[in-house]
């Protein structure tokens, strides 16, 4: 479809409901897409809009009452346009206003005369382009056009912009144009990755990991429950493909830290270091956490905390050695219950099942991922076999909070300091089924609603990676700074995804109308309207694209462990 050619017209509207435009009659209504970006020419301003919704009209209703035969493909044509049209929605999110020089033409603001007599917009050279909130709307019988390559860079820059870090995360869904992220404004923020199982949450999670790391936006750490980021994933489809993973992508940027080193070491993943956790970096606080996995009551938690105030850091080592003697006398001495104390070890002995636990550590593992962090290194976690949702809520909890701990301590040296030798180097933290920490009954008492809560400032920031987004808390959704959402279909989970979004009704059906697969609605913070995109593929080309043009996958571990030598002797 060229897109000099008009669409339609404006024939009526409001700035909060919208605009309904109508379909001139050699514009098919089939050709309309929910979701396709478009421009309104008005007097004086160009509107950005997206479309919400297509629609049929008559301009007589008998012709409903008697429509014309199946057949009758004459009768058919000559109603089309007159008798029968088509209308669609759209949506303002975006409008300029031309300011030209005093050398231009300023009686015409930019509008010139076409061969048929119809008024249109033609960018003059000395235009500055800024773009604003929608205040206003465009007047009757203002004309519609397809955007072009021009007004999509207009509005989302483009990827090698040396003044921005601009991402590439896809293209519209007509059009062979990139839309970006700006990822500085991306990672000032917590951010979200919704849609319902198998839309390719992972893919896209690990396509704006791949756009972060590359850009040198933040520093990531990534729970990877399902080994999916680190190292090789299967690939989606039919046909048994893998993936490449972040440590590929980029071996001199990404660390792999694994709970379960022999899982680790079958897949082939190279240089990946073991990660073992003591019993006494375990705080009540990580135990509430998991009180549902571990079927705790809040007699047993109550009692926690007495055992910890009496041992200290040792509370679960003291409690493993209790009798029942032993839980008797100290319940006489201090104020906690023997069945609660008792119900309290049966059910934490159940950490001894866990691999990477450990009474002692030989050195703190923890103190090791904040090293690597504070060296510019993005680090994955993988969980191996330890992949239930009890150990990844625990390991979580656990590294995510004395993290924070440091990153607090940072950021109140640099306010206090003042020298930008101080200033943390931002953090982006990554985590699956992020319901399970966000959930409205424990997310004022857990790190990650703090995070959530605080924006940015102790530089740490939330990626959330979910299928179900009515499962976190409200005011936690309203802080999300840009949300990525493929398909969702329960309209509980849509309504969470508009939490604190104004105009939200015409987007909401943009949103269940996305095709299952490589499809998302962007909106938020990093761009500056929301937008449908068929999402970047993760493929070769991306690998050349995005990737370390160092990095060629060898099989002799020896020849890759010479290029790392090299690639650090180097300085990559």
């Amino acid at each position: 479809m060229n897109s000099s050619q008009p669409l339609g017209s404006v024939i009526q509207g409001s700035l909060t409901g919208g605009l309904e435009v109508r379909l001139h009659p050699d514009i098919s209504v089939e050709d309309m897409r929910v979701g396709k970006f478009l421009v309104v020419h008005g007097l004086r301003s160009r509107f950005f809009c997206m479309l919400t919704d297509v629609a049929l009209g008559t301009s007589n209703p008998r012709i409903l009452a008697n429509p014309p035969g199946w057949e009758d493909t004459f009768l058919r044509e000559v109603l089309a346009g007159s008798g029968t049209y088509g209308t669609i929605n759209l949506a303002p999110m975006l409008m300029f206003t031309p300011e030209s020089d005093e050398s231009s033409n300023h009686s015409t603001n930019g509008l010139v005369k076409s061969p048929n007599g119809l008024a249109s917009f033609q960018p003059q050279t000395s235009t500055t382009m800024e773009l604003l909130p929608v205040k206003t709307i465009p007047s009757h019988f203002s004309q519609v056009y397809e955007a072009s390559e021009e007004d999509f860079r207009r509005v989302f820059g483009w990827e090698d912009d040396p003044h921005r870090r601009n991402f590439s995360v896809g293209k519209p869904l007509d059009m062979d144009v990139a839309v970006c992220i700006d990822l500085n404004r991306f990672v000032e923020r917590s951010n979200g990755v919704f849609g319902k199982s198998g839309t390719g949450k992972s893919f896209l999670t690990r396509l704006l990991l791949a756009g972060v790391i590359r850009k040198n936006a933040a520093v990531n750490l990534i729970f990877d429950m399902h080994s999916e980021y680190g190292w090789e994933a299967v690939a989606e489809g039919k046909n048994v493909n893998t993936v490449k993973g972040l440590k590929q992508l980029f071996p001199g940027k990404v660390e792999v830290y694994t709970l379960d080193p022999q899982s680790t070491k079958r897949r082939g993943v190279r240089d990946a270091q073991e990660l073992y956790l003591s019993y006494e970096q375990i705080t009540v606080e990580d135990i509430k956490l998991c009180s549902r996995d571990l079927g705790l009551s809040e007699a047993a938690l109550d009692n926690a905390s007495i055992l910890h105030n009496e041992f200290g850091k040792s509370w679960i080592t003291q409690l493993f050695k209790m009798t029942g003697e032993d839980i008797k006398m100290f319940c006489e001495e201090k104020p906690g219950h023997p069945g609660s104390i008792t119900s309290l070890q049966r059910k934490l002995l159940r950490l001894d099942s866990l691999k990477y636990m450990r009474g002692v550590c030989p050195q703190n593992y923890i103190s090791k991922i904040i090293q690597s962090l504070e060296a510019g290194k993005n680090v994955v976690i993988e969980f191996g076999s330890q992949s239930n949702m009890l150990s990844y809520m625990l390991v979580t909890n656990m590294i995510t909070r004395r993290i924070h701990e440091e990153y607090v301590k940072k950021a109140d040296k640099f306010l206090h300091s003042k020298n930008p030798c101080d200033r943390p180097t931002p953090l982006m933290i990554t985590i699956e089924e992020a319901h399970r920490f966000l959930d409205p009954s424990i997310v004022q008492s857990t790190i990650f609603g703090t995070i959530a809560r605080e924006l940015r400032k102790y530089f740490v920031t939330l990626l959330v990676v979910d299928q179900r987004p009515s499962g976190i808390d409200n005011e936690v959704m309203s802080q999300i700074g840009t949300r990525i959402t493929a398909l969702l279909n329960d309209e509980k989970d849509i309504d969470a995804i508009f939490t604190g979004v104004s105009g939200a009704g015409g987007l909401r059906s943009v949103l269940a109308k996305l095709d299952s697969k490589q499809q998302a609605l962007i909106l938020g913070h990093a761009v500056p309207m929301p937008v449908v995109v068929k999402t970047r593929p993760y493929d070769t080309t991306f690998y050349a694209e995005i990737g370390d043009p160092a990095w060629e996958e060898k099989p002799d571990a020896e020849v890759f462990a010479a290029a790392e030598i090299a690639k650090a002797d180097l300085g990559f």
